[in-house]
């Protein structure tokens, strides 16, 4: 892995998707307006900013000052389904409102105004479309401490079911950032645990059906660099997509640290990449 980012210092939580030959990549951006920026890339190597989503007083109402810290928009979804981009993420400052949903013909913007996704408690929110088109909401449940799922009207954010849980981790601490991807036939349910620092590692399981029940892969992580010498730690919470030739590209954060926890990665929590990660569908679940 290289240990120079893609989009240096403060860009965590990054999210991926492509349209034709163009990459899309959206971050968190925590107490800070605008929030959500977008960059655009042909090789997934060079990005341009082209873009924050959440650019009017309508769409975000964040705390000002000192109390703001760490709160704001935490980790977010970006996809792109049926010529519309969609984006869904947390304002932890209207937590209680569940998870919002904008919407752009162009990811340049304007994008809409939210619709809140009310029940849904959490963070780390992931819209996914089945083949026959039905929306599906899954995130870190707060209450659970879980990962929680229910199919949803992304244009009015209404749950049209009462949400189920897909797991509750692998035994790591905090099971988080969950995405969900089709692949032929199978569905890969991609998570972070271990917490945001030293410990984080990316997670996969498998399962037939969007709704589980989602195997774990046998062999562990397909990433993490907990209990190593690594330059680039906390590496985690990462999102997938698939590139024009069949392979498989991973967008993740991580920190350069410098001196001890918690105080020192000066630069901030930052996006890297890792290129070609699988080669069929077997090599990420880790299944035979």
């Amino acid at each position: 892995m290289s240990t120079n980012p893609i989009l240096p210092g403060f860009h965590p939580d990054p999210t991926i998707c492509r349209v034709g030959g163009e990459y899309f990549l959206a971050t968190s951006t925590f107490e800070y307006f605008p929030g959500v920026p977008v960059y655009r890339s042909d090789d997934l190597l060079n990005w341009e900013l082209i873009g924050n989503v959440l650019n009017r007083d309508s769409q975000l109402h964040l705390p000002r000052g000192a109390s703001g810290a760490s709160r704001g928009i935490y980790a977010g979804t970006l996809r792109h389904h049926d010529g519309v981009f969609w984006m869904v993420t947390t304002n932890v400052d209207e937590i209680q409102r569940g998870h919002l949903i904008v919407h752009a013909s162009d990811p340049r913007g304007p994008w809409s105004d939210p619709v809140y996704a009310h029940g849904t408690i959490g963070i780390d929110p992931d819209l996914a479309w089945d083949a026959e088109g039905t929306c599906y909401l899954t995130w870190k449940d707060a209450i659970g401490d879980c990962i929680a799922q229910a199919r949803i009207d992304p244009t009015t954010g209404e749950l049209l079911e009462e949400p189920r849980t897909l797991t509750k981790g692998t035994g790591l601490a905090h099971p988080e950032g969950p995405h969900v991807i089709r692949r032929g036939d199978w569905w890969y349910l991609v998570t972070a645990e271990g917490g945001t620092h030293t410990g984080h590692v990316v997670n996969v399981a498998r399962a037939h059906s969007i709704e589980g029940p989602f195997e774990p892969r046998p062999a562990g992580p397909i990433l993490t660099h907990r209990s190593t010498t690594d330059p680039v730690q906390a590496t985690g919470h990462a999102d997938l997509v698939e590139r024009s030739d069949g392979s498989w590209a991973l967008v993740h954060l991580g920190i350069r640290q410098r001196g001890s926890f918690p105080r020192w990665h000066v630069n901030g929590r930052e996006t890297w990449r890792i290129l070609a990660v699988l080669a069929t569908p077997d090599d990420l679940a880790g299944c035979q």
